[in-house]
């Protein structure tokens, strides 16, 4: 007994658009990868980012960043998190360093104490208020991330990354004037921008074709989060500006009680992006792992990074 087609399927395939399977690695090779996590607030959490550090230093980032809460909440736990990664590890730490609630000199005082313990890479942001506040710059501090950037460089030559938002900042009078002032920390002296996460891949293509337009010439890295929590994620979302498609909504629908549905979902969705993206140049990642390393670890074995030989 032989099985034929539908029609339709036939039809689409005689008339439809050809699509080509995605590059293998072999030509797209190996990309760069970096990780961001956040510093723990209590021991057990303290213990799981101890255990993800373990388990993706293996993977050879090129750095990895740790996080400064809002208004500047977790600056002692930041510092602590980073010379630690600085002592006990191989690992390339990269500080975020923020212009919230300090004068200048207190800002350079902690980036001083960074260089000092041998941390040669900052993230340098304006930084968010404390929930409920709208963001003042500091009457004696650096009032925005190009600011900043400035005065890092007079501090010591660190190597910086800014931010960049593919879907402009929800707090930028326009999409231009948001390119302006990523141009802006790019020529103040940082060395690439990370942005913040996306969804729709073409978003950033066409955030990068504007940035291009506008003269910018640095790196732009795509910041990836995994999505295994939906609710969790499209909060967060919110909050910094960033599109939920309907399609996500569509894929976690009715698994609120299934975690290992939605961690292989996650895995799969998160994967097809990074693909798509490599297949279209993007030859560096940066993952917003939330001190979860399994979904990152397996994102980036499907790019073709592996553990280090022992």
């Amino acid at each position: 007994m032989t099985h034929s087609p539908p029609r339709d399927a036939l039809e689409r395939w005689v008339t439809g658009e050809r699509v080509m399977p995605l590059p293998g690695r072999s030509i797209t090779g190996v990309p760069a990868i970096s990780f961001e996590f956040f510093p723990p607030k209590t021991p057990a959490l303290e213990a799981q980012l101890w255990a993800c550090v373990e388990r993706l230093a293996t993977l050879q980032p090129r750095f990895v960043s740790v996080t400064y809460g809002a208004g500047g909440s977790t600056q002692e736990r930041t510092h602590a998190t980073v010379v630690r990664l600085v002592q006990e590890t191989k690992l390339v730490p990269a500080a975020h360093l923020t212009c919230v609630g300090a004068t200048r000199e207190e800002v350079d005082e902690v980036a001083r104490r960074y260089w000092e313990a041998g941390v040669r890479h900052i993230v340098a942001l304006r930084g968010d208020a404390p929930a409920g506040q709208t963001y003042t710059p500091h009457p004696g501090g650096y009032a925005y991330a190009a600011d900043l950037v400035a005065g890092l460089k007079r501090v010591a030559d660190f190597e910086i990354t800014v931010a960049a938002y593919p879907e402009v900042h929800p707090q930028a009078v326009s999409e231009a004037a948001d390119l302006d002032n990523l141009k802006r920390k790019l020529d103040a002296g940082a060395t690439r921008a990370i942005t913040q996460v996306f969804f729709e891949n073409t978003t950033f293509l066409r955030f990068l074709d504007k940035a291009v337009a506008a003269g910018i010439t640095a790196p732009i890295v795509p910041g990836i989060m995994p999505v295994s929590n939906f609710v969790q994620a499209a909060k967060f979302c919110t909050g910094c500006g960033t599109s939920v498609p309907d399609w996500m909504a569509d894929l976690f629908d009715g698994l609120e009680d299934d975690a290992e549905t939605r961690r292989m979902v996650a895995a799969a969705t998160a994967a097809e992006q990074v693909r798509f993206l490599q297949a279209n140049g993007v030859d560096e990642f940066h993952f917003y792992t939330l001190n979860r390393p399994d979904l990152v670890y397996a994102i980036a074995r499907i790019l073709g990074v592996k553990p280090a030989a022992v």
